[in-house]
């Protein structure tokens, strides 16, 4: 019965004992799969919420899969890439965006991608229908080193593997929890999935992760999970950092069509 006026009064952001340095906010952004509605609506909404709140040195960082599954992924590069040329922004590299790049010199890899979303990529620049599925693995990497802009994907290898900021490691999908920081290794940080989700032991950091999809925001005590389904369940999630608050901004397609922005101060 008190549910109620519980969130009456719990009007300021949730306070945790992890921190960022002082004066720094971050917007960290979950898997994004080319759902450029979706990005765009969530870019608008934070700068936005920079705008209002009090002077910081802000960075963005984006944990990876801009691409695949979703229908604009060229869009979304093109978008990241204009939205860097005047805000901070650091981007992480997602098994998605190594699977593409990887896809231009290897068509067992291509192969691969094309299961697993490549195939909204490849048309999101240009390639018809018709085209992509009469043409052979061999041409359809030719395809796309004519069509794909090659600082298309000099901005994708330009990627990292981690970031951290205070007591945050930021990684696309998780650690491995038997090995120090300094010795994850690149693939482990972009496909791993367990031991890493159902590690209870606290980390070095607090882990914030994409790459494995949950109906809403995961924060447990060693690791926030924000990739919350774009193209799949149509929500798109930034988690904000300042001091030692926590709250979440995010871009929730609607069921009559449009997108509407969700604060909260709170994972549940």
């Amino acid at each position: 019965m008190f549910e109620p006026f519980r969130k009456i009064f719990s009007s300021k952001p949730a306070r945790k004992s992890a921190s960022v340095p002082d004066g720094e906010r971050a917007y960290v952004i979950g898997d994004v799969h080319g759902c450029l509605d979706l990005l765009d609506a969530l870019v608008r909404a934070i700068e936005e919420d920079d705008k209002a709140a009090a002077k910081a040195d802000t960075t963005v960082i984006f944990l990876g899969d801009l691409i695949d599954r979703g229908p604009q992924s060229a869009g979304v590069i093109k978008l990241a890439r204009l939205w860097q040329e005047y805000r901070t922004i650091r981007f992480l590299l997602g098994n998605h965006e190594e699977m593409f790049l990887d896809s231009f010199k290897d068509t067992d890899i291509l192969r691969h991608f094309l299961k697993h979303g490549g195939r909204e990529t490849i048309l999101s620049y240009g390639v018809s229908n018709q085209d992509f599925n009469k043409a052979s693995t061999k041409e359809l990497q030719a395809m796309m080193k004519d069509l794909v802009p090659k600082n298309d994907r000099k901005f994708l290898k330009g990627f990292e593997d981690m970031v951290e900021m205070g007591d945050y490691m930021f990684v696309h999908a998780g650690i491995n929890p038997k090995k120090a920081m300094e010795e994850q290794k690149a693939r482990e940080l972009r496909w791993i999935r367990e031991p890493f989700l159902n590690h209870k032991e606290h980390h070095s950091h607090i882990v914030v992760h994409g790459h494995t999809i949950t109906e809403d925001i995961e924060e447990k005590k060693n690791r926030i999970g924000i990739d919350t389904g774009a193209y799949r369940h149509g929500v798109l999630t930034a988690l904000v950092l300042e001091g030692d608050t926590r709250r979440y901004i995010q871009a929730v397609t609607k069921k009559k069509g449009g997108i509407k922005i969700v604060k909260r101060d709170e994972a549940s």
